[in-house]
């Protein structure tokens, strides 16, 4: 997607911008229309819309261990909550007239730019960092927050007076905001577009457009006329445009039921790739057009790893880190050269040196796609050694992130098993026997024993991945 995959973008903004100003300057007819009745169910069309969105993109944030999606939810949350408050004190229809209808529009346009923003940041932001301590409890707790303020603005409409955002300076403050929240998301998204071509990404970008003129008719239009229904109906338009993303990005019900099928299937592998995200499954197909060995390489690793995680009683949270991390591990390799990748010979110092920036180059690539620190860190890490010789950033013991640490001794026992063009594979015992040499130097010894035990009790642990291993999708 070069510069003309703006154009779209760019005539969702202009094409309504320039409808509501021919309305508004009169060389359109503006007439006004006070239909409370319609505007309650046009708002509540929204609202129910947005719910709906917000319901479906957080269950999947929570599931596929990503940020970016819990952000999603809550914008949509947000949009929903308070458009849904919009509705109900519309004037003259349940409620008497008062600042509440503005006022509960302009935020729920603003907060839900607020997220969608977040949403667009990478997950080694500080910010996101901070809230992805919470991710479980981010949702009920922000929709507790809306109700409230429901409850509390529709009981006693005149405490928005207090926040007189459909005033200047306040209300032009609060627009700036909003356009820049939204401007900044279009610009992330729109360089990720480009990389991964998500067809969610490219409905986020449209969504966001639609914010923004939503957002100037709020402040420039009149109530009632013609010109100022107009946000009304960009706002349900985001909110299709979101619905029918989600539906693109996961292939109608494919997921579903590849979701539900790997809830309840014995088969490791297909625990594995049939809960990939979409964006993971992506990433694993690009690795794999490039060199089938990295994909059957990642998925080993993984298969491989989560044994040996399961041996040490990691966690089961960390445990989906774990799988979605390991198997796109070496994604970086993306960028590396075919002639490098698949040299048959020695490396030199500088191609050495270019294989080496891949865990860099994938973490960069991931981070922009809403993977948490635990991922980014299997991702960046796998190539560190414990006496702080490894790459890319010489970490030293306890300061290489646990699951880099498992997937680091699967990634060495797998790719010294398996046959490459410049070698034989190596038998299992003389692999074993090298991660017992390289404990405390290039291994955490934890990590080796560990293997080592589950290895000798249970030789099915990597008799049966070598074997077997294929990725289905």
């Amino acid at each position: 997607m070069g510069f003309r995959g703006l154009i779209g973008p760019a005539l969702a903004i202009i094409i309504p911008y320039l409808l509501f100003e021919a309305l508004r300057l009169g060389y359109l007819e503006n007439g006004i229309y006070a239909m409370p009745q319609g505007h309650f169910y046009i708002v509540s069309s929204v609202a129910i819309l947005s719910m709906i969105i917000a319901i479906a993109v957080g269950v999947a944030g929570r599931r596929l261990r990503n940020i970016k999606i819990s952000f999603l939810s809550l914008s949509f949350i947000s949009l929903a909550g308070l458009f849904s408050i919009h509705g109900l004190s519309t004037p003259n229809f349940l409620m008497h007239a008062s600042h509440l209808p503005p006022i509960a529009a302009s935020l729920s346009v603003l907060l839900a730019s607020f997220w969608l923003w977040l949403s667009s940041l990478s997950s080694d932001h500080k910010l996101v960092i901070f809230l992805s301590m919470g991710q479980n409890f981010l949702v009920p707790v922000w929709t507790i927050l809306l109700i409230l303020f429901g409850i509390i603005g529709m009981q006693y409409p005149e405490i928005v007076d207090f926040i007189p955002l459909n005033e200047n300076p306040l209300k032009g403050t609060v627009a700036v905001i909003t356009l820049l929240f939204n401007a900044l998301a279009i610009y992330r998204y729109y360089q990720s577009y480009r990389f991964s071509r998500f067809p969610l990404q490219i409905h986020i970008i449209y969504s966001a457009c639609w914010f923004i003129v939503a957002q100037i008719i709020m402040v420039l239009g009149n109530l009632w006329q013609l010109s100022w229904w107009l946000y009304h109906f960009l706002l349900l338009a985001s909110t299709i445009s979101m619905i029918i993303g989600l539906i693109r990005q996961n292939n109608g019900n494919k997921s579903i039921v590849l979701a539900l099928k790997a809830m309840f299937t014995t088969d490791p592998i297909e625990k594995v790739t049939n809960s990939l995200s979409p964006s993971v499954k992506a990433l694993i197909l690009a690795t794999e057009t490039r060199d089938s060995y990295t994909s059957g390489h990642n998925l080993r690793v993984t298969l491989y790893a989560l044994q040996l995680a399961r041996e040490l009683n990691v966690q089961p949270e960390q445990l989906r880190a774990l799988a979605q991390g390991a198997i796109v591990h070496d994604v970086g390799k993306i960028n590396v050269p075919d002639a490098i990748l698949n040299k048959p010979g020695k490396l030199t110092s500088e191609e050495r040196l270019n294989i080496e920036q891949h865990p860099v180059k994938g973490y960069e690539m991931c981070r922009t796609l809403g993977f948490m620190m635990d991922e980014l860190g299997i991702i960046r890490s796998h190539h560190e050694r414990w006496d702080g010789t490894g790459y890319p950033d010489q970490l030293k013991g306890e300061d290489i992130p646990i699951l880099a640490r498992i997937v680091a001794v699967a990634d060495v026992y797998d790719a010294l098993t398996s046959n490459r063009a410049y070698r034989q594979a190596w038998s299992h015992q003389e692999v074993i026997q090298l991660l017992a040499k390289g404990k405390n130097s290039h291994f955490d010894e934890r990590c080796v024993d560990a293997w080592i035990r589950l290895c000798d009790r249970q030789p099915a642990a990597y008799m049966q991945v070598s074997m077997n291993a294929k990725l289905a999708y």
